[in-house]
């Protein structure tokens, strides 16, 4: 395997649930394939660790970052002393662009314009993005948030104004060995790091061979079939099969809400505040697996993986990480597996070739044996 290259990291910790950074599920109804060149020649996977805060949320730290580093960043004077602010009279490389954007997502939104400039990321340097200034915020989630901007990984169906993923310029530069990400979230709160995403492949030492790839279905967000949930031996849902998709940027597992009511009974979920659910702690050993059918193949999830459990001046608390999120048709009815998911099992985005569709590959990832922590400044959350 060609040398991989790791940037350090630091963990932050903040609200729980804080941004679910999914845009609006209308616009997937609309989105169309965009082709991929062939695969690249160059090094190996680059490596960028990342953070999270209460640990189902991500952040990227990049000493070298600074504010050139993220596709959507805030800029003068959208939030000055909450956040990292993007000034473009400080950057010799900006390029202006001027079109201006509206963004909406799931618990906020945004508005700004276009700029253009240079992108340093896991030790590739200088990079020409096009990317979002963050002009007005007027949600206070993106204000008390813990990241600074959002590094989207999503296919460029869905990107503003038909701007190029920074992912796919990478690739289209010939910057990465093969256009493939991959994430290792690292779970342990008490761990030194959060994790790492993995650009232009994956690492085996994250995860238990072997990978099960799994066909995207639509190529907007990262949308695969599952063909069934069960929740030990009782409860069947997505009994018909359903669609899900694959989202570091979705803190919890969500559902339709009625299957989700039907899964938090079967676990001992109480109903508690803006729809989630209580979990007594003293029961986790006695919760029944929730396994989800993928691709053939069972990816079971455990109570110590899907109980998001929070530890804080001696008091302790006990979350379902399952959630009602009802999507409408066309996109929906559909399942989101997020970190709660993606915790217990790495997962590996393909964007294909020209004789090869795009595919997910999951695997159960290992149990963290060596500490990669580290520090940074620049923070961005990622969302595929």
């Amino acid at each position: 395997m060609p040398s991989l290259r790791r940037v350090p990291l630091r963990r932050v910790h903040g609200p729980h649930g804080m941004l679910n950074p999914l845009r609006a599920w209308e616009e997937l109804a609309a989105a169309v394939p965009s082709g991929l060149g062939a695969p690249p020649r160059r090094d190996g996977p680059f490596f960028v660790p990342l953070s999270k805060f209460l640990n189902v949320s991500l952040s990227l730290h990049n000493p070298t970052l600074m504010p050139t580093s993220k596709p959507l960043i805030p800029s003068l004077p959208s939030i000055p002393g909450f956040h990292h602010i993007y000034n473009p009279k400080a950057s010799s490389s900006f390029r202006p662009n001027g079109t201006k954007i509206a963004i909406q997502y799931g618990t906020g939104r945004l508005s700004g314009i276009l700029s253009q400039d240079k992108l340093t990321i896991g030790g590739i340097n200088n990079v020409s993005v096009t990317f979002g200034e963050a002009l007005w915020e007027p949600s206070l989630v993106f204000t008390v948030a813990s990241f600074d901007g959002i590094f989207g990984l999503g296919f460029p169906s869905l990107a503003e104004d038909g701007v190029p993923p920074p992912f796919d310029v990478l690739v289209e530069q010939g910057l990465l060995d093969k256009p493939i990400f991959s994430f290792y979230l690292n779970r342990d709160i008490q761990g030194a790091h959060g994790g790492e995403l993995v650009l232009g492949g994956s690492d085996p030492e994250h995860y238990i061979p072997p990978l099960t790839f799994v066909p995207v279905t639509i190529p907007a967000y990262w949308q695969i079939h599952m063909e069934r949930v069960m929740v030990g031996t009782g409860l069947t849902l997505c009994a018909q099969g359903c669609a899900a998709v694959v989202d570091t940027g979705t803190s919890l597992i969500t559902g339709p809400s009625e299957e989700i009511r039907a899964l938090n009974r079967a676990i001992g979920g109480l109903p508690w505040l803006a729809g989630t659910h209580f979990i007594r702690c003293s029961k986790i050993p006695t919760l029944p697996p929730v396994s989800f059918l993928l691709g053939g193949v069972w990816f079971n999830l455990t109570a110590q993986d899907y109980v998001v459990q929070i530890s804080q001046g001696g008091f302790r608390l006990c979350l379902s990480g399952f959630q009602a999120l009802d999507m409408p048709p066309p996109a929906g009815p559909l399942w989101i597996l997020g970190d709660v998911f993606l915790g217990a099992y790495v997962a590996v985005f393909d964007r294909g070739s020209a004789s090869m569709g795009p595919r997910v590959g999951l695997a159960r990832a290992r149990v963290p044996g060596a500490d990669l922590g580290g520090d940074g400044i620049a923070q961005a959350q990622f969302t595929d």
